[in-house]
């Protein structure tokens, strides 16, 4: 028994031990580097986009896997949004970025810079049938799009009277100058020729003046051991030719030459004592945050009042005993119920103006009404449902009363049955209107500048994300508490026993 015993733990050790080197094996990169996590934005062609398969191309992801090749390190690419980026880095969740960050003064502060992999520069595209714009001078007064925390973003606040739009990518602030919402859109200019020249954009030119002169820069985090290594592959791939033949691939040209280190190399962190502490960055938001808490509000009060008015009829049709409406009834709430909201505010801001121009007619749409639309579209469906749950939970015999009195159908409906649905209604259409509430935030993908892109901007400026980010939250817990204690109230009022 003991001799059976032993041999039987002698072989457990032996799988145990397999089993562990096995382990050891796989996880050690066979190439004998590290793993680097990268951020990048593929929204940004030629440089970072999704190919038709959804694998990452352009120039930064060929330029990024050739530095690795050459500096022993396995790149492994991580989607963030473009203003999440240096947060991403500060927090170290990446270790390196390279989604055509402009090196910068106040960037290089908060952030380490390799040296420059590419020469860019910012430049004005507008609509073809445009003759007033000529060059930056001509863009006082006029209507500009850009991408949050961007160079151009950063240009454009330097125009005076200029009225700014702030898009999550580049494609969506093109696409706004398409649509004619805007008069011009301040961009790089190796991205938007690319959109040009490829036919994605169409009566869109770009005026003959480079506003600046830039240079990317592959970042990290300050003290990062990592720049070194991207460092030396760099050096490598623009010795070894592998730089040009990649520049060549994507530009048809020969690449410029680039300065050997970044043009902020020295430039220290923000020390401690320099650095204001979280509450005074949280006071110093708070008022901008409060200016976008009130287009908050405005947004969920009126979406709400037109999402009541037409889910009230949706949800009443919904019980008619004419079929086809039923039907018509049951297909719009399962269509927006069924699809993501943040969806149908691109079909309605985005694509809607362009399917009308595609047929020859004029049509923009106010960032405010396609926000309210698409919101009070999306909630009607939620609020038919709850209209048609509350209208057949008041039991059958109340209705056959009224019809014994002599009321007619509508008068039924409006005098006995629906004022007692609505007092069960109350409860869930509070929650409608809480989740509406944070729903708003999706506005912000089309330029409306509400509580959520208040915080955004704020955060492209002085990248304290967390400090911004908490800010938000806290004001979108007040105005949820507030409503929800609203809510509360109206449904003790209209109970006629709690009164």
């Amino acid at each position: 028994m003991t001799g059976f015993s032993f041999g039987r733990w002698l072989r457990w050790c032996v799988v145990v031990g397999i089993s562990c080197l096995l382990l050891a094996g796989c996880a050690v990169n066979p190439s004998g580097g590290k793993t680097l996590r990268v951020a990048t934005e593929p929204a940004f062609p030629p440089f970072e986009f999704q190919g038709q398969g959804g694998e990452l191309q352009g120039f930064s992801i060929d330029l990024m896997n050739a530095v690795g090749t050459a500096a022993n390190l396995k790149v492994n690419f991580q989607s963030l949004p473009f203003d999440g980026i240096i947060p991403a880095l500060q927090s170290k969740t990446v270790d390196a970025a390279i989604s055509s960050i402009t090196i910068t003064e106040e960037r290089a502060k908060t952030i380490a810079f390799s040296r420059p992999y590419f020469k860019a520069g910012l430049a004005i595209a507008i609509r073809t049938d445009n003759q007033n714009i000529t060059n930056f001078d001509s863009l006082k007064n006029k209507k500009i799009a850009v991408q949050i925390g961007t160079t151009g973003a950063t240009k454009a606040k330097s125009i005076p009277g200029v009225q700014i739009r702030s898009f999550d990518s580049a494609p969506l602030a093109l696409q706004e100058l398409v649509n004619g919402n805007v008069d011009a859109v301040i961009n790089d200019a190796p991205v938007t020729l690319y959109a040009i020249n490829t036919g994605n954009l169409k009566e869109i030119k770009v005026v003959q003046q480079l506003l600046t002169e830039e240079f990317y820069g592959i970042a990290t985090a300050k003290n990062s051991p990592d720049l070194a290594l991207i460092n030396d592959g760099l050096d490598k791939i623009l010795k070894n030719g592998t730089y040009s033949q990649i520049y060549q691939k994507w530009f048809k040209a020969e690449p410029p030459s680039l300065p050997t280190t970044s043009p902020f190399e020295n430039q220290s962190n923000v020390g401690v004592s320099g650095r204001s502490t979280s509450i005074s960055v949280i006071l110093q938001a708070v008022p901008t945050l409060l200016q976008g808490a009130l287009v908050t509000l405005q947004l969920t009060i009126l979406s709400v009042v037109f999402g009541l008015i037409g889910g009230s009829l949706i949800g009443i049709i919904r019980l008619s005993h004419i079929a086809p409406l039923r039907w018509l009834a049951r297909a719009y709430v399962d269509f927006f119920r069924g699809t993501p909201l943040l969806v149908q505010i691109f079909m309605i801001y985005f694509g809607l103006p362009a399917i009308v121009q595609e047929l020859g007619s004029t049509f923009t749409f106010d960032r405010l009404v396609a926000g309210v639309i698409a919101l009070s579209l999306n909630s009607a469906a939620y609020i038919a449902e709850v209209v048609r749950a509350g209208i057949q939970s008041i039991e059958a015999g109340q209705g056959e009363a009224a019809q014994s009195l002599g009321l007619s159908p509508v008068q039924t409906m409006r005098y006995v049955i629906f004022p007692q649905a609505f007092r069960r209604m109350i409860p869930p259409l509070g929650n409608e209107f809480i989740s509406l509430l944070k729903d708003t935030s999706l506005v912000a993908v089309i330029g409306f500048e509400e509580l959520f892109r208040k915080g955004q901007l704020i955060v492209a400026d002085n990248y304290r994300a967390f400090e911004i980010y908490a800010g938000v939250a806290l004001i979108y817990l007040c105005l949820t508490l507030l409503s929800s204690q609203a809510f509360s109230r109206l449904e003790i009022w209209m109970n006629p026993v709690k009164r």
